[in-house]
């Protein structure tokens, strides 16, 4: 993930939202490449944001969504991921053709919207989710 992907992504969701969120963009090992706090999004969106970013960049599906689907409620499968993942809509992976090159996450809006949101984000950065 490049830094100005990475900035452009971050740019795309806070011009974007509808209200305050919190956005954050991870290389492909969840670290962080770039962020931001919209003003008067909630303190805990920070960390929900960073979450999924990290889960997508991490996980073997290409969205937190897509893993919740494949883990379901099965509680073997959920003690057996990283802590630090979370099933909460709004972490999509981003790809440079077949490479996964980093994530996007996004927190503070309906979690169907964090993840359009997302999504569009990639696609602004001219990446694929």
């Amino acid at each position: 993930m490049e830094l100005e992907q990475a900035q452009a992504m971050v740019d795309h969701v806070v011009s974007q939202a509808a209200g305050p969120v919190s956005v954050f963009v991870a290389d492909d090992h969840g670290e962080l490449v770039a962020a931001a706090t919209m003003d008067g999004a909630a303190p805990d969106t920070r960390l929900n944001a960073q979450r999924k970013a990290y889960t997508a960049a991490r996980s073997d599906a290409r969205t937190t969504a897509q893993l919740a689907e494949k883990v379901g409620d099965k509680p073997a499968e959920l003690a057996s991921f990283d802590p630090f993942f979370t099933f909460f809509r709004g972490g999509v992976a981003a790809f440079d053709g077949d490479t996964r090159v980093g994530a996007i996450g996004v927190s503070g809006l309906p979690s169907k919207v964090d993840e359009e949101l997302a999504r569009a984000a990639i696609e602004a950065a001219g990446l694929l989710f």
